[in-house]
């Protein structure tokens, strides 16, 4: 069973709302590790897709790296992350046809806000998104 709520450290909000706001125009994109079930490590990547400012494609050889990494520190998958420059934090059809992790939390940071931004966190199965309130701790 999934928890009901996502506590996800302050420092850790405020270095992917960092990333979202470094990089206006085009969609960021990475992993989040978790160590004992708790957000650990951010791992940004490099958005390969063809048109960035509105989907992500994670570098491969980056992600690799990155999975790699967390498996030799003995963490887990936590979440996958992306920014939404012009769109609500809200999963586009293309995040729900290519969501692939459905135990991973997807975290979308929206700078679509007037001067707030915005995080939110959803679990992709099947092509529907559902919404997971997220604590900040």
């Amino acid at each position: 069973m999934q928890p009901s709520e996502i506590a996800i450290p302050r420092k850790m909000t405020n270095q992917l709302l960092h990333l979202a706001q470094l990089s206006p125009d085009a969609e960021i994109c990475g992993l989040i590790s978790s160590h004992q079930g708790i957000a650990h490590q951010c791992y940004p990547i490099a958005n390969a897709a063809e048109h960035p400012a509105d989907k992500f494609l994670m570098e491969p050889g980056q992600q690799v790296k990155a999975m790699q990494n967390i498996r030799e520190k003995g963490e887990e998958l936590f979440a996958i992350y992306h920014s939404h420059p012009k769109a609500p934090a809200q999963p586009s059809a293309t995040d729900l046809a290519m969501s692939a992790y459905p135990d991973t939390l997807n975290l979308i940071i929206s700078l679509n806000t007037k001067g707030v931004l915005e995080m939110r966190g959803y679990r992709i199965i099947d092509q529907q998104a559902r919404e997971v309130p997220l604590i900040l701790s």
